[in-house]
This record gives structure tokens, sequence and C-alpha cells, in this order.
């Protein structure tokens, strides 16, 4: 029993000192992964309400706090066995501004006197908000400083918090889009707001989407500032003549007002916030339009109703019966685009036609709707001869001039030729030889400063320089040894030493049989045919005073002439000095050995001596490349790690961060693997003219890349015009091929291969003595030569169009291309965006003369391109 009791008391005690500790500590509360631009709430609960103090970590700058800190607490009362339970919470609103991964250092609070610590918080920030219409739009005060916070019960007035409309035009004709906007007004913290435009009668209304996180700024109405954002815009086009009337809308959102007088059966019942949300109604008035009707409609009338242009493209002139064409219309400019009727086309009765493909190219705006609708025609002729397909008509409704206008597309002529009586397959304006872009290049980059070319730099003359400084020294020394082994006199200074070796040796043979004067002969002949032959003295000018000469001329020191002098002399005293005949021998041998060893030693130093400055010229060259190449690493690594963050981001999907990151890459330096991954980038968020624009910079840093030409043509494939280049020689486009096989600065370094294999094969030609070597030499020589000449010249024209650059990308959805520069001029063509055209006149400021590649000119304005 005692025992028991025990037990039970140690449980009780352990239980409430878990009680104790559970609360004594901060719980978080926080997202792990939230998206950029989305609001998220981070939230400490204390599960006490004796807090003395409280301090949150430091939060990072990326996650902005919008309100907060807000602190409540709670309190639970369970009446049967009297226990009671409460908190005390913290709570932010953050607001993700920027992708990445930041950490929310651990919270603090002192209770009862002792000081205790939250965990710290991860959250990782990627990707954007999604623009789904279910979601809600979230508030962002965007640093403007908020208005009173109300306290709790105030009443909120029509003049705290209210909702304006307006119509950019109230006096419209039918079909004539009208821009309605609700612009939100508020002196209160609200956070939330949501509303809906009903189905309208008389109305097709389209929404403009604006951004999900509302940015709020200051505007003063009646004296008083209020804190305002634009909170939807709609497009509306009215199919109803008369008084129209787009009626009130209720929106419901959430004011938050502070709760000053906090207890906790108060709190209990509210939440047990220190501020409470109130739910309020705010409505929107309406607003009359006045929509006149459309004046007698001419029998073509297309029913749009705007400013609209037409253009026709046709794929070919000349065919066969049984093959088909592809006609293509497009019908551009601002207003009720997709409401608009299709074009007809008149084909000759000898075609079959089929039904077109409608493509909708269109983008709403606050201007409304605007772009391009493409309507692609297949027809067949049956049988040969040459028809006409005449002009397409497109009649419409003017709002700038209020009258109708009529126009139309330029007729095509076609020569129909016999057939062989199949029906060929039609290829389809948007037919794709692949399914989608190449993907995009990872690894490390290169960056160069715009127009720093390799190929006419002071280091691509180096280089060459180099190239022939070693040809020459090579050719020097390549001669002198061919002279060399033509030369006996040569070949005796060589063989000198050698040749006193023997002599020396024999004496010494000589001595140890102890046959003096041959002994002496021989030591003598060994001297004085040493220095005969290395010298290239004859015999009968063999003396001391010539021997002293012509060694100080070959620059022996003075000291080793002593020597050798000293022992010619030595072996003639020693020969007939009295004592000890081996003694004598031996020192005489001795003399001799030393005396043409240093004269050996001598010659060598002078030559080495020599050859010194052109190692030294050699190691100071290497030297300055290693030293360049270790200045640029440092920077090649930043960039390395610049482009990594830019590819994960467009790997994860985030094509807009991955857009902004290569182009601050960009501004540091050029390189055709970013403008590349830029490409695909614009490409992914359906920017098909951004794209365009910087594959085409990518080509012509590096045209002979397989992936930048594929994506290029990929990408102009889906473009709405479809230009077909005037035909050149055969010749002509091979040699723009060659030219544009690779970049200028490889040509470069190309040419700089070819010049050192061309002189590697004239030296073989020059020092060989096989007649097939000396061919190969010969021959090779002059084939390499002639590649460096070729290799500079297409680095030179490559060098130039880059220089020169006289293309563009058309930019506007839609350019009408005039006869001269005049907005008043005549009409020559319509180009959509997209299309490459070359400017043929700069001259003046806001025209550009230009050229497209099937030959038509004409003139834009120069906002309307951005040059490549």
């Amino acid at each position: 029993m005692r025992l028991t009791l025990r037990y039970f008391i140690l449980c009780v005690f352990c239980a409430l000192n878990a009680i104790a500790l559970k609360a004594q500590s901060i719980t978080v509360s926080a997202p792990s992964h939230v998206a950029a631009g989305e609001n998220f709430r981070l939230a400490y609960t204390v599960n006490t309400q004796d807090v003395e103090e409280f301090r949150a970590g430091n939060i990072p700058g990326a996650l902005e706090v919008l309100a907060g800190p807000y602190t409540s607490s709670q309190s639970s009362f369970q009446m049967i066995n009297g226990h009671t339970s409460s908190s005390s919470s913290v709570t932010y609103t953050l607001y993700a501004s920027k992708d990445g991964t930041f950490k929310i250092p651990p919270a603090y609070a002192i209770v009862n006197g002792k000081r205790i610590h939250s965990h710290a918080v991860t959250v990782h920030v990627s990707g954007h908000v999604s623009s789904s219409n279910n979601q809600q739009p979230s508030m962002h005060q965007n640093n403007v400083n908020t208005s009173r916070m109300q306290s709790a019960g105030t009443p909120i007035s029509g003049n705290d918090l209210f909702i304006r409309v307006s119509a950019n035009k109230k006096h419209v004709h039918e079909q004539e889009p009208v821009l309605l906007t609700y612009k939100v007004y508020t002196q209160v913290d609200l956070t939330q707001l949501e509303g809906k435009m009903p189905d309208l009668k008389g109305f097709h209304s389209q929404e403009v989407q604006l951004p999900q996180q509302k940015s709020f700024h200051l505007e003063k109405v009646g004296g008083k500032t209020y804190k305002c954002v634009t909170w939807s815009q709609y497009v509306m086009y009215p199919q109803m003549t008369g008084k129209l009337t787009i009626p009130s809308i209720t929106f419901n959102g959430i004011v938050v007002q502070e709760n000053r007088s906090v207890d906790p059966f108060e709190a209990f019942f509210n939440g047990g916030s220190g501020y409470v949300e109130v739910k309020k109604s705010i409505k929107a008035p309406s607003i009359d339009i006045t929509v006149d009707p459309l004046p007698n409609r001419p029998t073509d009338f297309s029913g749009g109703v705007g400013k609209f242009n037409i253009s026709a493209q046709l794929d070919k002139r000349e065919l066969k019966s049984g093959n088909p064409i592809n006609l293509r219309i497009v019908v551009g400019g601002i207003g009720n685009l997709k409401l608009i009727k299709q074009p007809i086309v008149n084909f000759p009765k000898d075609f079959d036609t089929y039904d077109p493909k409608v493509t909708d190219k269109t983008k709403l705006t606050a201007n409304g709707l605007e772009g391009n609708m493409v309507y692609d025609f297949m027809a067949v002729p049956r049988n040969q001869g040459t028809y006409t397909i005449p002009s397409v008509t497109f009649t419409y409704y003017d709002v700038t001039q209020n009258a109708y206008k009529t126009i139309k597309t330029q007729p095509f002529t076609i020569h129909v030729e016999r057939g062989d009586g199949g029906l060929s397959s039609s290829a389809d304006f948007t037919q794709d030889i692949d399914k989608d872009i190449h993907a995009i290049k990872k690894g490390p980059v290169e960056l160069s400063k715009k127009h720093d070319f390799f190929f006419g730099s002071t280091s691509y003359t180096i280089w060459l320089t180099i190239c022939i400084c070693i040809f020459v020294a090579l050719l020097i020394v390549f001669r002198q040894r061919a002279l060399e082994n033509a030369d006996m006199v040569g070949k005796r200074r060589n063989r000198a030493n050698k040749i006193a070796s023997k002599r020396l040796k024999k004496a010494s043979q000589l001595m140890f049989k102890n046959r003096q004067a041959e002994f002496y002969d021989e030591v003598l002949r060994a001297l004085w045919g040493y220095v005969g032959d290395k010298l290239n003295m004859p015999v009968v000018t063999l003396s001391r005073d010539n021997i002293q000469d012509n060694l100080a001329n070959n620059h022996v020191d003075s000291e080793t002439i002593k020597k050798f002098v000293s022992a010619l002399d030595e072996c003639e005293f020693e020969r007939y000095a009295p004592g000890d005949p081996t003694g004598n021998m031996n020192k005489t041998f001795e003399s001799a050995m030393t005396a043409i060893e240093h004269i050996e030693d001598s010659l060598k130093a002078s030559k080495k001596a020599r050859k010194s400055g052109f190692h030294t010229l050699l190691l100071l060259f290497a030297f300055v490349m290693v030293s360049l190449s270790a200045q640029a690493a440092p920077k090649s690594s930043a960039d390395a790690a610049s482009k990594k963050i830019a590819d994960s981001e467009y790997l994860r999907g985030n094509y807009h961060q991955a857009i902004k990151d290569y182009n601050e890459i960009l501004k540091r330096g050029v390189s055709a693997d970013i403008y590349y991954n830029l490409g695909n980038s614009y490409y992914r968020t359906d920017n098909l003219t951004q794209a365009i624009l910087a594959y085409e910079r990518a080509y012509l840093l590096a045209p002979g890349d397989a992936d930048i030409r594929f994506n290029l043509q990929f990408a102009s494939s889906k473009t709405i015009d479809k230009i077909t280049p005037i035909n050149e020689m055969f010749f002509v486009t091979w040699y723009h091929s060659l030219v544009n096989f690779t970049s200028v600065d490889n040509w470069a370094c190309m040419a700089i291969g070819f010049i050192i294999v061309a002189l590697v094969l004239t030296l073989i030609y020059l020092f060989s003595y096989n007649i097939l070597m000396r061919k190969i030499g010969f021959f090779g020589g002059i084939l390499f030569i002639v590649l460096f000449l070729m290799a500079n010249l297409f680095a030179f024209q490559q060098k130039q169009t880059l220089l020169n650059r006289s293309g563009a990308i058309v930019i506007a959805p839609t350019v009408n291309v005039m006869k001269t520069p005049s907005t008043n001029s005549t009409q020559s063509f319509v180009i959509h965006e997209g299309t490459h055209v070359d400017i043929t006149d700069k001259t003046m400021k806001d025209w550009r003369g230009i050229k497209l590649a099937d030959g038509r000119e004409g003139w834009i304005e120069t906002k309307q391109i951005e040059e490549i």
C-alpha cells in the first residue's frame, strides 16, 4: 500500500512538471514554403498569460512585415473540474518579396522571471503567386503609411472606405469597347476585399488581368488623404443600343480594429485577439453608358468596330496541279477582334478549298483587345493554267472617323503547271520540324565585352608575330645545321675534342709503357691538333701568339688562355727536365687535360649565353599568359555562379526570375549561351518577339551553333509573317554558309592554327632530304596558307557584320509600312511582330528605312522595331 502511494505521488509530480515545462515553451507556426508575392502568417504562442516580455527574432528584409505584431490572449474553462488553460499569441502578417531561403531566428519571452526560446523557422520562397481567378487579390502596403487603427466598435462610415467606378467613355457606338475601372479608397486598415462582376445584359465583358499583389498609393479626395488602389478593370463591348446600366456591385471586405479592453471572458467570445476583424460591405455605384446604333450597315460589314488593318501572304506563286497552296489572311488592330466575321476568299472554281485554320494572337489590355487574328486557307488547283486570287476585302466601322472603311489585300497571280496526277500533302504554315525548342545550355560561361574581338586585337597580332618569330628562329637553326653538315671545317671543329681525347688516351698508354719521347710527341700533337681543329687554324699558322689571339676572339677568358699556353710550355720543358720521368709525364698529362677541358667549358658557356636570350623571352611570354589567366579566373567563376542560379530558376519553371537573372549577367558582358538561355526563358513566357530577338543576338555571336539555329528557326516559324527570301545563286548560299560556319574568334583561332601548320610544312620542304616529304611540305604549305587567308577573310566579314548590324525585329503587334517617312504617306504593306527586317536608312530620328528578305522596302517608325 505504501509503495503504491509513493508511485502515485511520483506520477503526479512528473505530470505537474511536464505541464510546467509545456507552459514555459514557445511554439511557432509558419509555412515552410511560399510563393514570391504571397502573404503568409507567422504566429508565436506561449501557453500562459503571464508573459512579462516578448521579442521576436530579426525578420529578414525579404520578408516584409505588412501587419503586426498583433497580441492576443485566450483562456478556456471546464467547470466540471475547474481546470483552466490559457495562452498568449503574437502574430505577424508577412509578404515574401523575392525568391530565396530565409531563416527567422528564435524568439524569446520572459515568463515568471525565466527566459524561454522558440526554435528558428526556415521559409523557402520560390515561384510566383498563381493568377487563378478564384484567388482573391491580397493587400500589400508598398511602404505607404497605414491609416489610423480604429478602436473596436467604431463605426466605419462611407467616408472612411468607399469604391469609385469610372468609364473611359460614356457615349459609344455599338461594339465599341469601354474600359471600366473600380478604384478603392480607404482610411481604415482594410485587409481583404472580394467582389465579382455579375453577368450583364447587353454587354460582352472581359476582365483585364491586374497584378494579384495590390500596391496602394496615396491620393487626396475632398482635402483628405486616402490609400488608393485600382482593384479591377473590365473591357465592355455593348451588344445593344440605348441607355445601358452597369449595376452596382457589392464588395465584401474585412477591416481590422484594435480591441483595447480585453478580459478573459471577452477574449474567449471574440477569439482572444487584441484585434478584431470587422466585416464591411462596400457598394460600388452603378454607371450608365449611352450606346448609339451603327449607321446603315453595308452588306459586307464584318462586324468589326475599332481600328483595323489587313494583310495577305501566299506561300508560292508557281506550282503543279494537285499541289496545295496556303493563303494567310491577317486581320490586326484594336477593337472587337474576337467578334468579327471570318474574311471571305474567292478562290478560282478549279480550286478545291478547305475550312481555314484560325489562330488567335490577341491580348486584352487597358486599350481593349489588340493583336491579330490569323486565318490560314488551303486550296488545291486541279488543272493547269494561270489563275488570279482576287483581293480579300474587310469592312469595319472606324471609331476614330465615325465611318465605315473598307480595306483590302493585294491580288495574287498563280501559274499552275501540269502535275503527275497525284495529290501532294500540304505543308502547313504552322508545321514544325520538331515539337519544342532545344534545352538551355548548362555549364560555365565566358563573357566578353561588346565589340571586343580576338580577331584584329593586339593579342591576335602578338600570336601571329610569335609564330613568325619562331619560324624565323627555326629557319636559322635548321639552316645553320645544314651548313654545318655541309662544312668540313665545322665538322673538324665539332670533332676536335673527340680527336684530342683519343690522342691523350694513346699518350696515357705510352706513359704506362714508359715510352717518354713518344708520350711527349703525342701530347703536343693533341694540344696543337685540338686548337688547330677548334679554331680552324692551318698548321703553318700555329704559334703561341696566334693561338692567344684566336682564343680571345672566341670569347675565351685570359686565364684559360694562359693555362693552355702554359700546358704547351710545360710539355716542352718537362720533356728535357731532369728528375723522375714518370712524375714529369703525369704532371704534363694532367696539365694538357685541364687546358683542353677549360677551353671546352669556356666555348660552351659562350654558346649557352647566346641562347639564353631566346629562352628568357619564352619564359616571359609564358609568365604573362599565366598571369592573364589567373586574373580572368575569379571573374569567370563569378559569372559561372550567376549563370548557375539563373539556370536553376529556369529549370524550376520560374521563367520571369530567370529572365531577370540572365539580363543582369548580360550587363557585365555578352555571351551567345546567355542570349540563347534568355531566348528560351522568353519563349516559355509566350513572349515570342523578345525570344526571337535574343536568339538573333546569340546567332550573331555563334552562327555555327546548331541549337541556336534550330531555336531561332523554330520561334520564327510561329510568327505571323511568312516571308519567302529572294532566290540567290547556289554558290552564294554556300559561301554564306561557310562564313557562318563558326564565330569570328573561332575563325581567328583557326587562322593561327593554319599558319602554324603552314610554317611547319615549309620547314619540311626546305630541309627534308626525302622527295615525298618535300612534295608534302610544298603543296601542304600552299594549301594551309590559302586556308589561313580564307579564315582571316571570313573572320573579317563576321566582324563587320557584328560592328555594322543592320538587322532588327518588329516589336509592335501590327505595323503599317509606308512608302515615304510620314504618317500621311500611302501604306505599302503590313508586317507583324517578330518579323526580321534589315535597316537600310538611319538618317531620320523617328523613321527607319527597312527591307524585307523578299525584296519589299518601305519606312516604319523607329519605336516599332528593336535593333539586333
